[in-house]
């Protein structure tokens, strides 16, 4: 697609919560519209980690190209920034061979970044973002709101307190700097043309069942050797405390090898903090404008045609522009 047709292609984004089925749909609709995958996963951008990644292995792939898996180290910090501007020129690489781009993930701080990019502040400071990250996770997302709303009012009125990613970075940049973001907001790049062309697919399945699902992948990532994958990797020369090992599994392996908690109570603690997860997850897409949403499983055949269904109607953007309030 190029020139006046590719600025109508409309770009399908399937995301919902860990274990809902997100690549099996998005395998589906490529195999259907002559399409590639992009991945929209903040875990699956890291070499050298797999079991706990849930990376489509490359003979259930079907032939369908991936991108963006892979393709960083496991102690860089690739930020949202960084894959919004990958993300954007592999789009634009995709439809100039004609093919429909579609972007699978559960990454909603990556889709937001590249609908709306963030601005560009001071380098990440990883001390200071994992101190923010433990306490969004302890006394949740409002608590680094009402953080934000003591040093920075006006960025925290054009938050939603579940924005966690932007409040998070508006904070950092406050006390790395001084500065608060707000006085930076006329630096910040406008939307990109393909913004409008975002039309999002959530999958929310029964939530009994998603949970059951993710206990046993859990349970199944245990038993293919995640924890031999991790002490390979320390062994190797990563660092325990590298990016990929604060990722949902790998963070309670490494604290095991560490001698900090048993076998089991890792386990049980990864199953907790992934299925904690999975309701940030909806939380962030309940959220987000124009969501059209499928209350089953991503494998299921009556999500194909759902979501082929929905495409073909194809009422509208869901860009991320409104603030981020409400339910659906």
């Amino acid at each position: 697609m190029t020139g006046t047709s590719s600025q109508k292609q409309s770009i399908p984004v399937i995301v919902g919560p860990t274990a809902s089925g997100k690549s099996d749909l998005g395998i589906k609709l490529a195999l259907a519209r002559n399409g590639e995958i992009i991945n929209l996963d903040s875990v699956q951008v890291y070499r050298g980690i797999y079991i706990a990644t849930a990376k489509v292995p490359q003979a259930e792939r079907q032939g369908v190209p991936h991108h963006l898996i892979d393709i960083v180290g496991p102690t860089e910090n690739f930020t949202a920034g960084d894959y919004a501007r990958l993300a954007s020129r592999t789009i634009q690489e995709v439809e100039s061979r004609n093919h429909t781009a579609i972007l699978v993930g559960g990454t909603g701080f990556y889709l937001r970044a590249l609908v709306k990019p963030l601005f560009e502040g001071p380098p990440t400071d990883s001390k200071l973002r994992e101190r923010f990250a433990a306490l969004r996770d302890r006394k949740g997302p409002e608590h680094l709101h009402r953080m934000l709303t003591r040093v920075d009012t006006q960025a925290a009125m054009n938050l939603s307190p579940r924005d966690w990613p932007r409040t998070m970075r508006a904070l950092e940049v406050y006390f790395q700097t001084g500065r608060r973001i707000s006085e930076s907001q006329p630096e910040t790049p406008p939307a990109p043309k393909l913004a409008s062309r975002i039309r999002v697919i959530a999958l929310n399945p029964p939530r009994e069942e998603l949970y059951a699902r993710i206990n046993k992948r859990a349970v199944e990532m245990f038993g293919s050797g995640l924890v031999e994958e991790v002490e390979s990797l320390i062994s190797s020369g990563i660092p325990p405390a590298a990016k990929a090992f604060q990722a949902h599994g790998y963070r309670r392996v490494v604290e095991y090898l560490q001698g900090k908690r048993t076998r089991d109570d890792a386990l049980n603690q990864m199953k907790l903090d992934t299925r904690h997860y999975a309701k940030r997850q909806l939380s962030w897409w309940r959220s987000w404008p124009g969501v059209k949403w499928i209350e089953r499983f991503g494998d299921e055949a009556e999500t194909f045609e759902e979501a082929k269904r929905m495409l073909t109607e194809d009422r509208g953007p869901a860009t991320g522009d409104r603030p981020m309030t409400g339910d659906r």
